[in-house]
C-alpha cells in the first residue's frame, strides 16, 4: 500500500495556518490534525503548556510539547500515512524549534535530536510556511486572550518569526505571505501542492 502525503503547516500565531489546513485537508480528503493537543493525553499536555500562570522552565516546556508529538504521531499520524491517508498537520516539530529553540532559547541541536527520539521515520512530504510580520499579529490578535505564548512580548515573538523563516531557506520549505488575502493565499498552495500524490 502506498503511504499517504504528510503535509505540514508552521507559522506564529494567527498566521492563518490552522485555516489553510483545515481547508487543505478537506478538498484532498486528508486528515486534518494539529499540535499540541489532538489527542486525550494530548489535551492534557496542551493545557499545562498554555497555562500562562503557571511558571515552567524552558527546557521542560520543550519536553512537553515533545511528548504530545511522539504520542501524537503513534498514535494518529503514522498509523493513517501506513494505512494510505493521507494528513495535513497544523504544527510539526519544526514549532519547537521556532518557540522552544529561537524563541526560549533552548539548545537548538538538543532539540533537533529529542525531536528526531519523537517523531522517528514519520518526516513531512512538505512543510508550508505562512509568515506575517509582527504588524500584522497586533492587528488580528485577540487581545483579551492571552496563553502563555500569546502573553510573551514582541521580541519573543520576532525571534520566533525570524527562527521560522531561517529554518525555512534551510530546509527547502515553501513560504507563502500570510498577509496576502485569503483567495490568494488559497490559490498559491493550490497551486503548490496539486502535483502531491494525494
Amino acid at each position: 500500500m502506498t503511504r499517504g502525503v504528510f503535509l505540514v503547516f508552521e507559522g506564529i500565531d494567527v498566521s492563518g495556518k490552522s485555516t489553510q489546513a483545515r481547508r487543505v485537508a478537506a478538498h484532498h480528503d486528508a486528515l486534518y490534525t494539529f499540535e499540541p493537543g489532538d489527542t486525550e493525553l494530548g489535551q492534557e499536555l496542551r493545557r499545562w503548556v498554555l497555562d500562562a500562570a503557571t511558571p515552567m522552565n524552558p527546557a521542560t516546556e520543550a519536553l512537553l510539547m515533545l511528548t504530545d508529538r511522539s504520542h501524537h504521531v503513534n498514535s494518529v499520524i503514522a498509523p493513517a500515512l501506513d494505512a494510505g491517508r493521507s494528513v495535513v498537520c497544523d504544527r510539526f516539530y519544526a514549532s519547537t524549534l521556532a518557540y522552544q529553540g529561537y524563541g526560549r532559547g533552548v539548545d537548538l541541536e538538543l532539540l533537533r535530536a529529542a525531536s528526531e527520539l519523537a517523531v522517528g521515520a514519520c518526516l513531512p512530504t512538505m512543510t508550508i510556511l505562512l509568515d506575517v510580520s509582527l504588524e500584522v499579529v497586533n492587528e488580528r490578535r485577540a487581545h483579551d486572550a492571552k496563553d502563555r505564548f500569546e502573553a510573551e512580548d514582541l521580541a519573543f515573538h520576532q525571534r520566533v518569526r525570524d527562527g521560522y523563516l531561517h529554518l525555512a531557506k534551510e530546509n527547502g520549505w515553501f513560504v507563502v505571505d500570510g498577509a496576502r488575502s485569503k483567495v490568494d493565499i488559497a490559490r498559491v498552495i493550490d497551486e503548490r501542492v496539486a502535483d502531491l500524490p494525494w
